[in-house]
């Protein structure tokens, strides 16, 4: 399997100077990173009993076929190991017996004192979030989210922990670390949270200056953007996650609130939108994606981000997938420059089943007990952090051109 996967990596490095991808720098970071996708998923897929032929067949079919039909086979290869740890976490979880399988109310709810939420810190909201009545909760069972984790590790080979990272800066805090093994290919993890739509973006908390007090942001090519901050840690049930939160704001000095504060926290209040909760299992081991740090100076990463879009008709396995979208998905956006506009006009064939826009990570070589590193690729059109050393500046440039 070693020499197979190095026959990717050689092959990687010649896709990459093809004159084929697309001359515009985003546009040719996109295709660049689907066509490395392509062959990591597909080298997983393959499995332990590849052989050259099979290799070489992935190659050329890496070279020849055009981005969608690239994209179209990353999303199947991505979708065939959720579906997999999902019946993992079937196994584990759900009880021999559904008799206990109850029903959640609206008027159940508004008994209970609501969870500050980020979006309700930030427009003052004090009353519950609307819910949609009869949502049906399956029995799970009692077990804690260490203990599944345990459990979850025993069946696939691994599992997530957050615990201090490795790297040697102030700031690096907690990192994100794989316990046990994986091979290039594999998904790594969620992540998770509240997904916004460009038309949506007046609605993240602390709009316009989002990121000020919010380090878990991250942006799909799409320009979809998913907020991590609410989920945090995750929970210890399968409940009803409507994007609430326990996290508190921080203020910005001292442990007060300046005047500076004050001017943008008036000014980011988002107007009220709407937030779909769904019933989703909070003990999620992989949704802590948001954890992972970015390479110091002489590291490199080991995972890559993924879009995966999760088709909403698989109700079996909606509880796994660590993410809520804000609002009305169906609102097209078009992009001219670097600004998003509302389309009136489809610009795409309307789809029959919706999607939940998520991300995942992908690991880019065998992984074993070790920190979970991701290239950040901040944009260097601005000032960036100190601790932010680039790996790629290329590639820092062209994502975000």
């Amino acid at each position: 399997m070693g020499s197979l996967f190095h026959k990717f990596q050689e092959a990687l490095k010649v896709f990459a100077k093809s004159p084929t991808f697309a001359k515009d720098g985003r546009r040719l970071q996109f295709e660049a990173d689907i066509n490395r996708l392509f062959l990591y998923t597909s080298h997983y897929r393959l499995g332990k009993d590849a052989d050259e032929a099979d290799a070489e067949e992935i190659i050329e079919m890496a070279s020849e076929a055009s981005v969608a039909e690239q994209q179209k086979q990353v999303q199947e290869n991505i979708h065939l190991q959720i579906s997999n740890f999902c019946k993992h976490m079937d196994g584990i979880l759900v009880p021999d017996s559904k008799a206990d399988d109850v029903t959640v109310s609206t008027p159940s709810r508004t008994n209970v004192a609501p969870r500050p939420s980020g979006l309700g810190l930030a427009v003052g909201r004090t009353t519950p979030s609307k819910v949609a009545p009869g949502l049906f909760v399956s029995k799970t069972k009692p077990i804690t989210k260490f203990e599944l984790s345990a459990r979850l590790k025993e069946v696939t080979g691994y599992t997530l922990e957050v615990k201090p990272s490795q790297i040697q800066h102030k700031d690096a805090g907690n990192g994100l670390f794989l316990d046990g093994e994986v091979d290039a290919g594999s998904v790594v993890g969620f992540y998770p949270g509240v997904t916004y739509s460009p038309a949506y973006y007046q609605y993240i908390p602390g709009y316009p200056r989002v990121d000020l007090h919010n380090p878990y942001l991250i942006t799909r090519y799409d320009g979809i953007v998913i907020d991590a901050q609410p989920w945090g840690y995750g929970g210890e049930s399968l409940e009803l996650w409507d994007g609430s939160s326990d996290q508190k704001q921080v203020p910005n000095s001292g442990g007060q609130e300046t005047g500076s504060d004050r001017v943008w926290k008036m000014l980011s209040r988002p107007l009220d939108g709407v937030l779909k909760g769904d019933i989703l299992e909070r003990r999620n081991p992989l949704a802590l994606a948001h954890f992972a740090n970015h390479p110091a100076k002489g590291m490199t990463s080991n995972v890559m981000v993924s879009p995966y879009d999760f088709p909403l008709n698989k109700k079996d396995l909606r509880a796994y997938i660590p993410n809520i979208s804000f609002g009305n998905d169906e609102v097209n956006m078009s992009k001219f420059g670097r600004f998003w506009f509302k389309s009136w006009k489809s610009n795409r064939i309307e789809m029959d089943v919706p999607m939940l826009k998520c991300l995942v990570l992908v690991a880019t070589r065998g992984i074993s007990n070790e920190e979970i590193l991701l290239n950040y690729r901040l944009s260097n059109l601005g000032r960036r952090p100190s601790w932010y050393v680039s790996v790629d500046e290329d590639e820092d440039r062209r994502r975000w051109s």
